[in-house]
């Protein structure tokens, strides 16, 4: 209905309208709206059938025709909601109406509703005596139906009577007349039938509750609409009772009858003073009217407030589906309505929760209230595209684990990455060193992670990160001024077990039949170890944040944890760590009465110092392996061995044997996890060394010790690497030339600035990867849909430079993430050699997962004690081409000698970024260090020297300044123009054309 066509004149054809019928206010009338663009509101038109009298409705304190009411349900469940064809057959200016035919289809409806006996066929006045061929086809249908006792021609005795509704007195501008808690008492969360009479606002409808007829107004639960303002004047009121008897429309002389309820309750709010309605407020008032204005409804009731308002949910039918929608969800995801608290706290959780979710999400997308919503400052931000599996290492507590890193090589320390449960609080574990004692329930969480995962194979979503202040409980380190920042996100246990009385809800199954990974934040919180946080608005939270508050839920209902009103277990533990010696060697005998103890490794101190729990001593102990040492701390692969250590027992269940205690109160003696000698894995991994002097008559397994470190030296790992047969080392301090890690590498790539790529000379694990590479058949490129490489994903790409297939990592995707085409274009680092190129998508290939799990063959390099021009620097390019000239351009054998590492570059993510070492690369074959040539071609300068520097450090520099110093005399390189000296610091170099080594 496009427009609003003038009253139809002699000898002009009516328009014919499209429309959808909106509301049935009676027997014969329709309110048809037309087709409009989204987002703007519909004209509307209110239109009579023509030459028809429908039994007029009662009005407040009075009563139904006979068959009034049947005949508004015929019309209403007709047409309501259905495209109609429409015309104006002839307009009554006086009284504002206009009369008109309506086709639903082909079938007039005018004739169905006579032919059915709901109306009566007005008789024409003098004035249009002339014939009508509609009337007379009318008053034939009319005189058929009185035949057959059809509608209001009803023959049976008492059927008039019958049809007359019992109304009870309005509830609407009388509070009085409705007994509103009485009502709620008898009906609470039952859904009652009704029928829709009136929208006020958005969430305001008034209602008729079937089968007494009771006329209420109930308001939306849990959300508020915009307001309508308030009218200076009355609207035009549809009152379709007001009829004439006059064929052409003309209304007699006597007085109007009474307004309705509705219509006075709209008079009487009249003021003075007009309000503007709020913005979106039409909109939501007509988005309201258009799924429920006389239609049949559920209304559950919730509430009442204290002026008597009934609060309830309102549910209308989603077309054919049997699922019913709920108008308060839907007008908040519709941007039209804000969530209330007050109210919504009458509902149910899940319902709440619903709809607080989807008011978070219309926020962020600014749909029509919200389109200028600014939101809050908030201290969380969110992580993307951070998701990793690793094996549990630590849990810290109840919502804290650290998780090592499948993708990051064994040993660095950036393998292990501290994960912070999102969106759960358990209780705190305390501080031994401030006298804090575990809260209540806070070892019962810790312990169930403890059983769970230590060990085990994990996934982690990371979701967001959030910055701690002093404010937050937070202490910042001395002289810091910085936050603590940390990173939250879900766990899922891969392969979860079902123990014993075990909550099977928490790991739903899967369609044929296998458990999906489980949610380690819902199994917590499930077993009321842990509460769910309230986030604030557009604070970053889980993914699986409903899912979390529904285990909450079962856990408050089921009392279980910190929800019981029992008091919570309670364990003494004794902490002869922190006791005497005297008193260490008092407890002695108490763990030599059985030979093994049950023991749990609480804390890792160093690769052969532990601290352990024994629960059936209930007491905590500092213990150290039998005659076997590891490097001290700050000494070479100290670290190795506690990593070593961390991965291998650290909160494992294992068994021990004392044998004595030492003059610190460290009880000595072994341990065994899973039946396996942790001692012999440290000296088999060349991380340890056997300590005669302690005496081996009393050590278990003291042969086995032997032979694990006689088996390390003879293939010199680790602490033996410089180890000559008949040449024992003894037990004190490390010689000075050993300090330094030496590797034996090639170089196979070089970046701008001094950097590169280096490989391991003779690296297995790269070895067997090749040929896992060369024995797979790659056919044609993958079909577009089924293979999506995302940033950060390892798979296959061809080498451009010699068509080689090689492990790569995604640096960057096309514009829009998903492939188009075999032609899009990705950015590929290569893992195993250090270059870098843009591939197309037909030569990549999806990486099985046994191949990309091992962590890439290449260390990314720099010149120690030296700075090299970058490319965008003079000299830069001379530079970069006289360091391929000497390592790429031959096979030579570099050995690299580490002197410093720098991790801050984290994880790497391409070329040129990651860990890198600084080393000095010696030429094993010319015998030539590289990084004194460098200097002596002029191509390099060396480091400013530092206020405070290592004896090592000033000797190294002092050796190398003889050869910076030839440069400046011979004018080389960037001494051309004399001594020129600059303290920029390098820049990060660009990516290259690769001209790696294949």
């Amino acid at each position: 209905m496009a427009t609003n066509p003038a009253s139809t004149g002699a000898g002009k054809e009516p328009r014919w309208f499209k429309g959808k019928v909106k509301a049935v206010p009676s027997g014969d009338t329709l309110v048809i709206m037309g087709n409009t663009k989204a987002d703007a509101l519909p004209p509307e038109k209110t239109i009579t059938l023509a030459y028809l009298i429908a039994p007029r409705l009662a009005r407040r304190g009075g009563s139904d025709e006979p068959f009034a009411w049947n005949s508004r349900e015929y019309l209403r469940k007709l047409c309501i909601g259905k495209e109609v064809t429409f015309k104006v057959d002839y307009t009554v200016p006086s009284i504002g109406r206009e009369f008109g035919t309506v086709f639903l289809g082909s079938a007039n409806v005018g004739e169905l509703v006579v032919e059915h006996g709901w109306a009566k066929v007005r008789e024409q006045g003098q004035q249009r005596s002339e014939a009508n061929s509609t009337l007379q086809n009318l008053l034939q249908m009319e005189e058929q139906a009185k035949q057959q006792g059809l509608g209001r021609w009803s023959k049976v005795p008492g059927a008039s009577e019958a049809s007359i509704r019992k109304l009870p007195p309005s509830a609407i501008g009388d509070p009085s007349n409705l007994d509103a808690i009485g009502l709620l008492t008898a009906n609470k969360g039952r859904p009652m039938q009704g029928i829709v009479e009136q929208v006020r606002d958005g969430s305001t409808v008034r209602v008729y509750l079937l089968p007494e007829f009771q006329f209420v107004q109930v308001f939306v639960a849990g959300i508020q609409c915009p307001s309508m303002g308030r009218r200076a004047a009355v609207d035009t009121i549809v009152e379709p009772e007001i009829i004439s008897d006059e064929a052409n429309g003309e209304t007699p002389d006597e007085p109007r009858a009474p307004l309705t309820s509705a219509q006075r309750l709209a008079a009487s709010a009249v003021s003075a003073t007009e309000v503007s309605p709020d913005p979106f407020a039409r909109e939501a008032k007509h988005f309201t009217e258009t799924r429920v204005l006389n239609r049949e409804v559920r209304i559950v009731l919730e509430g009442v407030d204290k002026f008597s308002n009934l609060i309830g949910s309102v549910y209308y039918p989603d077309g054919d589906s049997p699922t019913a929608k709920d108008l308060a969800l839907e007008l908040v995801v519709n941007g039209l309505a804000r969530y209330v608290e007050w109210s919504a706290n009458m509902m149910e959780e899940d319902a709440r929760r619903r709809l607080k979710s989807a008011e978070l999400q219309v926020k962020k997308d600014r749909i029509r209230i919200w389109t200028n919503y600014v939101p809050p400052p908030t201290n969380s931000k969110a992580i993307h595209d951070q998701n990793f599996t690793g094996k549990v290492v630590e849990v810290v507590s109840g919502d804290c684990i650290i998780v090592a890193d499948d993708a990051v090589p064994y040993g660095s320390p950036l393998a292990e990455r501290r994960v912070n449960l999102s969106s759960i609080r358990c209780p705190k574990m305390g501080n031994p060193r401030r006298d804090e004692k575990p809260a209540p329930f806070a070892r019962e969480a810790k312990e169930l992670l403890r059983t769970r995962l230590i060990g085990r194979q994990v996934k982690v979503s990371m979701e967001y990160s959030r910055k701690l202040t002093v404010a937050d409980g937070s202490v910042p380190g001395p002289g810091s001024s910085e936050s603590r920042v940390m990173d939250f996100g879900s766990v899922f246990l891969i392969s979860p077990t079902k123990p014993e009385g075990e909550d099977t809800s928490t790991a739903p199954a899967t369609a044929g039949g296998q458990q999906q990974p489980l949610n380690v934040a819902e199994l917590v919180v499930a077993r009321g170890y842990g509460t769910v946080i309230r986030h604030r608005d557009f604070e970053e939270r889980s993914n699986h944040y409903d899912a979390l508050m529904a285990a909450e839920s079962r856990a408050v209902a089921g009392k279980k944890g910190i929800h019981s009103a029992k008091d919570p277990p309670v364990m003494h533990i004794t902490d002869l760590t922190t006791a005497s010696a005297k008193k260490a060697k008092d407890f002695l005998p108490f763990l030599q009465r059985t030979r093994r103890h049950p023991a749990v490794v609480e804390y890792v101190l160093s690769g052969h110092r532990f601290k352990l729990l024994i629960p059936k001593e209930t007491c905590s102990i500092a213990f150290s392996f039998s005659g076997v040492r590891c490097p001290g701390r700050d000494e070479p692969y100290s670290d190795e061995a506690i990593a070593l250590m961390r991965r291998k027992i650290l909160q494992r269940d294992v068994e021990i044997e004392v044998e004595t205690v030492d003059r610190t109160g460290t009880f000595l003696g072994s341990l065994w996890e899973s039946k396996m000698n942790m001692a012999v894995v440290l000296l088999e991994a060349g991380l340890a060394r056997l300590q005669t002097t302690f005496g081996t008559d009393r050590i278990p397994d003291a042969h086995l010790l032997a032979q694990a470190e006689q088996s390390a030296k003879r293939q010199k790992l680790k602490i033996w690497e410089n180890y000559v047969e008949g040449q024992e080392v003894s037990n004190g301090s490390v010689p000075e030339s050993r300090q330094k890690e030496v590797l034996k590498v090639f170089v196979t790539e070089v970046l701008g600035g001094g950097k590169f790529y280096v490989q391991t000379v003779g690296d297995k694990m790269f070895a067997s990867i090749q040929q896992q590479l060369a024995s797979l058949n790659l056919g044609e490129a993958p079909v577009l849909g089924t293979f999506n490489p995302k940033k950060g994903d390892l798979v296959l790409a061809q080498f451009s430079v010699d068509d080689s297939w090689n492990r790569a990592m995604i640096v960057n995707v096309p514009r829009g993430g998903s492939v188009q085409s075999l032609n899009d274009e990705f950015e590929v680092f290569y893992v195993d050699y250090g270059n870098q190129e843009v591939v197309p998508y037909s030569r990549l290939r999806p990486l099985d997962p046994s191949v990309s799990s091992v962590p890439g063959s290449v260390q990314l390099c720099s010149f120690a004690f030296i700075k090299v021009p970058s490319l965008e620097e003079d000299y830069g390019q001379e530079a970069a081409e006289y360091l391929c000239e000497q390592t790429l351009g031959n096979s030579h054998e570099f050995k690299a000698m580490i002197e410093e590492r720098d991790t801050s570059g984290g994880k790497a993510k391409g070329q040129g970024t990651g860990t890198i070492l600084f080393v000095t690369l010696v030429d094993v074959e010319a015998g030539s260090n590289v990084n004194a040539a460098m200097l002596k071609e002029g191509l390099a300068r060396l480091e400013k020297r530092r206020r405070f520097e290592s004896k090592e450090r000033k000797s190294a520099i002092d050796n190398l300044e003889e050869f910076q110093d030839e440069a400046k005399k011979n004018r080389r390189g960037m001494w051309q123009y004399g001594d020129v000296q600059s303290d920029d610091e390098e820049s990060a170099p660009p990516a290259r054309k690769p001209v790696g080594r294949r």
